[in-house]
Order: structure tokens, then C-alpha cells, then sequence
């Protein structure tokens, strides 16, 4: 069974959905949006998509598809998956979900009812250590969950590994909240909130949170994006409904790192370490029996799926295809109360 894939966006994320799909036996993707037709029509020709359309409106009109992979800017995730829910495509939409918890719920509670695949891109969830790290704590191997430390960071606003961020607009949306952006928190915040309650098997229960924001200007010419507002840093605590209690933190000023993850969790029968630093998964472990020595062990792990391929599968062979907006929707629970928490002074709330 072949299944035809519409891409909704044209941008960077958007060119590594294109590459990924053409890597899975019977998926192809048909069209594209953008409304940059001049964007649209040279992504189409470079990807090999027979069909570019400059609205979701036009493509929907042709509806000769049969799942999108949604990777519009942040505040655009909401009505164009809305528009794809309502003409009964299946969708895969980048994270987050939402900017706000009442339309990520929406967006769930829509698809469920309909009865069609949906899935959020959290990248992360295709790290082979961290995927191993949550069999083991589901399995037990380090007991109880009592305490763990995630980090997500980040170093482009020091250094220029992946462009210019004061004059790019690629990166410079994500530092104007007028155009949509919830700063590191909503950017990457996400990913290792996922990352470590994934890990930890449970969700948040109580989060407290630190919001930071530095000053500083886009380049001469760029000053549509002023001012540069979205918050640079955040700092959580964070109680689990495991009872365990943590801390996630995500910064853009972390220098000498590019683009790494790393989760420390411990239990009551051993600990967990795990990294994702420079494209490279590790996964170490202390066992009940090498507590006394404080002894780890490297553990290898085995290689995971894609979203992309685990889309398809659900779309072809039906299954799982997780994580789902369900899941999106209670991290931006999370995020929405963290940001209101920033706005209170760091006062700790309670989820659900």
C-alpha cells in the first residue's frame, strides 16, 4: 500500500521530512506548500515533488493526498492542522503542537474523534540511548525513580556553527515573540521535558520556572524583527506524578556546546546517564550491584525508527504512532504553566 504524503512548509525542518520519506519503501510525497511561491516551486524541483501549491487552501482543493507532515512556524501549527483534521487527512506536525494548551487539546481531542493517525515530531524520541534508558526504567532496573537532571544546550547565540542569528530570519523569528516564538522554552524546553519524562515514565505533576531573556538587536536591516524578546534560558523544577522531583533546564548561551541533551536519573536500585552530544547517542549504567562502588557501564543500544517511517507504518500497517498529540498536548500543559509560573515569581503549579 502506497501512501502520499503533502508537505506543508518549505523551510529547513521541512527539507529533512522531504529526505526522510524518500527513504521509506511506498511513501511519496506529492506536493508542497509554501507561500513563497518562488521557495515552493525550487523545493519542489530539488525534492523531486511533482506538485507545489502556494496555500493549503489550493492543496486541499486537489486533496490527492493522504497524510501531511506539518512544518509551518509554531503559531501556524493550529489552523493549517485544524484545516487538515477537518478535510480527514492524517498528520504528522512538528512540535510544539501548539503555543497554547487549549488548542494543542484541541487539535487531540479533533483527531481522536475522527479517528486518524497523529503524531508530533519530537525529534528526540529517535536517540537509541534514550529509547534503551526508558525500556530499563519501565523494566526496573534502577528501582524506584527518585531524582534525575535534564539538560538541553544550545550555543548559537555565541557563535555562528549554523549561521548568523542577528541577521538570519531563521533564526531570528525565534527570538521575536511577535512572530510567533516562545523562546527556548517552547523551542527546545519541549524536547527535554519529552526527553526526561519519557525516560522517567511519568508526567509532571508540579513545575516551577525561571524565565531569562538578554538584551540584544537584530542587524541593520532586520529591525522588522525587533524587539529580540523571547526568553534565551529556562530553569525548571519539576515534580513528577511518580513522586520523583528534577530539574529541566534549556539554554541558547551554552558555549561549547551545539546541539546536546543529556539526562542524569537515579532510583532506589541503580542510575541512569545518557547523551546526545555532536549527533551521538551513550547510554551508561550503574547497576544495583556496582552501587557500592560507584561503578557504570556503557550499554549499547539498538538503532530506532525515524517518526517519518513510524507514520508511515501506522498509516499502512496500522499500530502505534507515537508519540501522538495527546502526548503534545500535556507538554505544552507543562510549557504553559511554566511560562505562567515566570510571570509569578517562580511559583510552583500544579498540573491536571
Amino acid at each position: 500500500m502506497s501512501t502520499r504524503i503533502l508537505l506543508l512548509g518549505a523551510g529547513l525542518m521541512a527539507a529533512k521530512h522531504a529526505e526522510r520519506f524518500a527513504e521509506i519503501p511506498g511513501a511519496t510525497v506529492v506536493g508542497v506548500v509554501d507561500t513563497r511561491e518562488d521557495v515552493g516551486a525550487e523545493f519542489a524541483k530539488t525534492h523531486g515533488i511533482e506538485r507545489e501549491f502556494t496555500s493549503l487552501g489550493d492543496a486541499l482543493d486537489w486533496g490527492q493526498f493522504d497524510a501531511a507532515a506539518n512544518v509551518t512556524p509554531d503559531p501556524v501549527h493550529y489552523p493549517t492542522t485544524m484545516e487538515l483534521l477537518a478535510a480527514k487527512k492524517h498528520v504528522l506536525c512538528e512540535k510544539p503542537l501548539a503555543t497554547t494548551f487549549a488548542h494543542a487539546d484541541e487539535m487531540a481531542s479533533t483527531a481522536e474523534a475522527a479517528g486518524l493517525i497523529n503524531m508530533v515530531n519530537l525529534s528526540y524520541r529517535e536517540v537509541a540511548a534514550m529509547r534503551e534508558a526508558a525500556r530499563m526504567v519501565a523494566a526496573g532496573d534502577i528501582g524506584d525513580v527518585r531524582y534525575f537532571e535534564a539538560s538541553y544546550l544550545q550555543s548559537w547565540l555565541t557563535q555562528d556553527a549554523w549561521g548568523d542569528w542577528a541577521s538570519e530570519p531563521a533564526w531570528l523569528w525565534r527570538l521575536s515573540t511577535a512572530h510567533g516564538s516562545k523562546g527556548v522554552l517552547g523551542d527546545v524546553g519541549i524536547h527535554i521535558l519529552d526527553f526526561a519524562t519519557h525516560v522517567a515514565g511519568a508526567d509532571v505533576d508540579t513545575v516551577a520556572c525561571q524565565l531569562k531573556t538578554f538584551e540584544k538587536a537584530p542587524a541593520p536591516g532586520n529591525e522588522a524583527y525587533a524587539p529580540l524578546d523571547a526568553n534565551d534560558s529556562a530553569i525548571m523544577t519539576v515534580a513528577l506524578a511518580n513522586g520523583a522531583t528534577g530539574t529541566v533546564n534549556a539554554t541558547r548561551y551554552a558555549s561549547g556546546h551545539l546541539n546536546d541533551l543529556y539526562l542524569r536519573i537515579f532510583g532506589t536500585k541503580g542510575g541512569l546517564e545518557v547523551s546526545f552530544a555532536k549527533n551521538t547517542s551513550a547510554l551508561r549504567y550503574c547497576a544495583t550491584s556496582a552501587m557500592t562502588t560507584a561503578t557504570w557501564e556503557d550499554v549499547p543500544a539498538l538503532d530506532v525508527p525515524t517518526n517519518q517511517a513510524v507514520f508511515v507504518k501506522a498509516l499502512t500497517e496500522g499500530g502505534e504512532a507515537m508519540p501522538d498529540f495527546r502526548r503534545g498536548a500535556a507538554l505544552q500543559a507543562v510549557l504553559d504553566a511554566a511560562e505562567a509560573s515566570d510571570l509569578d515569581d517562580g511559583r510552583r503549579i500544579t498540573l491536571g
